[in-house]
């Protein structure tokens, strides 16, 4: 290893998150991300994940945040966690600078067996999608065929999931599950209270994200944006909120219902950037390293994955150049030819 101390890129900004991707296959086919349909060839593998973790803690990621496309479809999800369990628990090994584990998951496949092993296997935090209450708005919002009851089922099933994470030990209350959804204006904005409701029965913190221009499937256009401002207004109209702020590194702007029956929190990488602290680096399920979410295109880490030394010096060497600020100058960039997937990203 040739360093034990946080990288710095740039801007200043500390590699804080590794998120990781072990597939960039969904099983659902969401308007904002359209994933494809198989995983890309080369996909690494376990021994090369977990040598990629330490790495990452050595260079200062106190987060690991496992995704997909859905990681719930990756074999290897389990056999990951327990190993980076194992880690964590190791004197010398760098997975005990590990603080929090995460995934994020549209909750279809969280049975409540999944989610006993999951937290049996040292996951710390759930994050569960769904983009709207209504059947009929669900299904269009996840590409599902057979309309209002195939959106209904999948409601239901995200529920479940939800209380499958609770009977496992999942503490809503304390962060440990947390409901995302993307807003796209025309689409689900109808469902910011229906969601918003859902939450705060289950006691969880809602995220809603605004729609972003990842990828190149999802035909974005600015005016399909709803303001983060505009849905925090909607809400708190009907429920007053306590402003809690964003923490330094964190993607979500926070509020507290002041009945205490949830919480908000608002990403808005369109409306109000947060590039100044952001401090992810994002590896695909082959072994691409991003440092930007709306990055073209990455770094190949595949020729180094089997040598801890030069792939930390890689990722050293990527991150001390690292300059991305895109969300900041979005507006002042010429349309670009190409675009990574959201699915293949990791989101």
């Amino acid at each position: 290893m040739i360093s034990t101390a946080a990288v710095v890129d740039q801007r200043a900004r500390t590699l804080g998150v590794l998120r990781l991707s072990l597939t960039a296959r969904c099983n659902l086919d969401c308007s904002y991300c359209r994933p494809g349909a198989t995983d890309p060839p080369g996909l690494m593998t376990l021994d090369q994940q977990l040598r990629l973790i330490r790495v990452a803690a050595t260079l200062g990621a106190h987060t690991l945040r496992l995704t997909g496309g859905e990681p719930l479809l990756s074999q290897r999800l389990l056999p990951l966690l327990e190993a980076v369990s194992r880690g964590r628990s190791t004197l010398g090994d760098p997975m005990r600078g590990l603080r929090h584990i995460a995934l994020t998951t549209n909750g279809v496949l969280l049975t409540p067996n999944r989610a006993r092993l999951l937290r049996a296997a040292g996951l710390d935090r759930l994050t569960i999608s769904l983009d709207a209450v209504d059947g009929s708005v669900a299904a269009r919002m996840a590409g599902l065929r057979g309309g209002q009851a195939a959106g209904e089922r999948l409601v239901r099933q995200v529920i479940d999931g939800v209380m499958s994470a609770k009977l496992a030990g999942f503490v809503a209350e304390q962060g440990e599950i947390k409901l995302n959804a993307v807003i796209k204006k025309g689409e689900n904005d109808t469902q910011l209270l229906p969601l918003a409701a859902l939450a705060r029965r289950y006691g969880l913190e809602l995220r809603l994200i605004e729609y972003m221009d990842v990828g190149n499937r999802n035909g974005w256009v600015a005016d399909q944006v709803l303001p983060a401002a505009e849905m925090v207004r909607l809400i708190q109209a009907r429920w007053p909120l306590q402003p809690l702020g964003r923490d330094s590194g964190a993607t979500a702007n926070r509020w507290r219902f002041t009945d205490d029956r949830g919480g908000l929190g608002v990403i808005a990488s369109i409306s109000e950037p947060f590039c100044g602290d952001c401090n992810r680096l994002r590896i695909t399920a082959d072994g691409q390293a991003f440092t930007c979410l709306f990055a073209s295109e990455g770094t190949d880490l595949k020729p180094v994955l089997d040598n801890s030394a030069a792939l930390q010096q890689r990722i050293a060497g990527l991150w001390l150049h690292r300059s991305d600020r895109y969300s900041e100058e979005r507006h002042h960039h010429l349309p670009r030819s190409s675009h990574a997937e959201m699915a293949y990203l990791g989101g």
